[in-house]
């Protein structure tokens, strides 16, 4: 069976919350900025990265907003048993979540990236 492994849910409300911060009147007094008509408020917000293995020629995750439990399906040229970093991203528009892209890397090199929803 596959081991799922999940982002901490403070890293992933700590993203939602820049993304929200940046749309808020405060932040765009304070940055004496008004929105810009040519702004289409889309914002995408670091989450985490986690270290993951390569098992059965997949990594899988428990990805957040409801998306549910996902796996990746890793090129045969990586082992299993190697050793891998899942990175979360939080897309959304006007600071209200929309979807989230996955980055998997193996010895810093990006091997496969996924989006969910609207990124």
């Amino acid at each position: 069976m596959a081991t799922f492994h999940s982002f901490d849910d403070k890293a992933i409300e700590a993203a939602l919350e820049a993304a929200r911060a940046h749309y808020e009147a405060p932040a765009i007094e304070a940055n004496r900025r008004e929105l810009n008509p040519i702004d289409d408020g889309h914002l995408r917000v670091a989450a985490q990265c986690i270290s993951v293995t390569v098992e059965d020629g997949k990594v899988c995750l428990n990805l957040p907003l409801g998306i549910g439990k996902f796996c990746f399906n890793i090129p045969s040229i990586i082992p299993n048993g190697t050793a891998a970093q899942a990175c979360l991203d939080i897309c959304t528009t006007w600071g209200i979540p929309t979807g989230v892209r996955v980055t998997i890397s193996v010895a810093g090199k990006v091997i496969l990236e996924k989006s969910f929803g609207k990124c």
